[in-house]
């Protein structure tokens, strides 16, 4: 494109240059033939010495169609029919380009002309000259990129290498000894993504640890009251010895959901679920109704405070949030349960407390670690209900603390972003 522009360009340019100078000698012929300097035969252009002015041809004729006088190179034949002006005349198979000067105060007509294929040399010339050093460049510039880019690829080809040697297991960070500044903020996100990756592992090896340890409780007492029902003759033994092993059951059970639960959760932990709008007294009852087997077994009431509110939430991470928030007040509440909303000026939380136990001031920052299960818990407890709220809860945009309950017991605090409330 740019070789093409400079051509039309070049051309166009030329081209005026050479019509003014045709125009520059026929007028100072023409000033020339009416001073009567110019009596016939043989007529010389006036030129400023250049080769160029050497190529122009003149004729002057009179008005009645006779040649007067011819510079030497003329053709004999007329250069143009046209009377004033510019015209483009065939003469013995040649184009030329010829300039008219009428001076009809003497009786004659100048006409200076170019051979449009000396013309056209002399235009090839100039971009030949122009263009020669332009391609030159180019090759040289083409190999100055050539070596740049490849010297610019070198620190990522040595990263390239780095990453496929690597095994699987190593997800320390990269160094960045060498790397250019611009290849920086790629080997910073690789760190950041190979220590998420890490964190995800060891939570994942911790998971995989701690479960394999929770669940050998329940499955060897199993086995255990299992023998002890095979082996026993008194029926009352044998009865003591298949509850427990219902007992046993729900415990795995619970564990096995809780452990689905929290893996669930991790894994949609970098897209979460979308948010829709859900009554939330609603879903409390919902959740309370599932429940009420379990509320009816320990004795315990769930109060429930109606509220008439919307919550902006996905709706698997608000069940998952309050069925284990449920779940873990009716395992130590003494007589209730109960489930509020407080809504103020900055802030909008949802409340639910029991009127159990509690547990200690040093075991509260605990709480919310997978596993952990204070000095009071009971059997059935795993200690992954609170970490799976809390999880869900960041999911959600939310804030789960715990503290101790007003006389008694605990209480769980979700906080909401007061927009996301209406």
């Amino acid at each position: 494109m740019a070789a093409g522009w400079i051509y039309i360009r070049t051309q166009r340019d030329v081209e005026r240059v050479l019509d003014a100078r045709l125009v520059e000698a026929a007028r100072m012929v023409s000033s020339l033939a009416a001073s009567g300097a110019v009596q016939g035969g043989e007529v010389r252009v006036p030129a400023a010495g250049d080769e160029l002015s050497h190529q122009l041809s003149c004729q002057i004729w009179s008005l009645e169609g006779r040649l007067v006088a011819r510079s030497s190179g003329a053709p004999p034949q007329r250069l143009s029919q046209v009377t004033e002006g510019f015209s483009e005349t065939s003469v013995n198979g040649e184009t030329w380009r010829v300039y008219t000067v009428p001076r009809p105060d003497v009786g004659l007509q100048v006409m200076v002309g170019d051979n449009l294929k000396v013309r056209q040399n002399l235009v090839r010339q100039v971009i030949t000259g122009l263009l020669l050093p332009a391609a030159a460049g180019v090759f040289a510039l083409a190999a100055l990129i050539w070596l740049v880019v490849e010297r610019g690829h070198a620190p990522l080809r040595a990263i390239a290498q780095t990453l496929s040697a690597r095994p699987v297991s190593d997800l320390s960070s990269l160094r960045d000894t060498g790397a250019a500044d611009e290849l920086r903020p790629m080997i910073d996100a690789l760190n950041s993504l190979f220590a998420r990756l890490q964190a995800a592992r060891v939570r994942e090896q911790h998971l995989t640890a701690s479960a394999a340890h929770e669940l050998k409780t329940p499955l060897a007492g199993l086995k255990t009251q299992a023998q002890i029902a095979l082996a026993a003759e008194d029926p009352k033994l044998r009865q003591a010895a298949l509850d427990q092993i219902v007992l046993s059951v729900d415990r795995a059970g619970r564990l096995v959901g809780q452990l689905l639960e929290m893996a669930r959760r991790d894994a949609e932990a970098a897209s979460p679920p979308a948010a829709v709008w859900l009554p939330l007294d609603a879903a409390i009852e919902q959740v309370a109704a599932e429940l009420t087997p379990l509320a009816e077994s320990r004795k315990v009431q769930i109060n429930l405070e109606p509220s008439q509110s919307e919550l902006q939430v996905s709706p698997e991470l608000l069940r998952a949030m309050l069925r284990n928030l449920l779940e873990n007040a009716l395992q130590y509440a003494a007589r209730e349960v109960t489930v509020r909303l407080a809504r103020g000026p900055q802030t909008c939380r949802l409340i639910i407390e029991d009127d159990g136990p509690g547990v200690g001031a040093d075991e509260l920052p605990r709480l919310r670690e997978r596993f952990f299960r204070g000095r009071g818990h009971n059997d059935v407890g795993s200690g992954l209900g609170l970490s799976i709220v809390d999880l869900a809860a960041v999911q959600s945009g939310f804030v789960l603390t715990v503290e101790p309950g007003t006389a008694a017991g605990l209480r769980a605090i979700v906080e909401f972003p007061p927009a996301r409330v209406r």
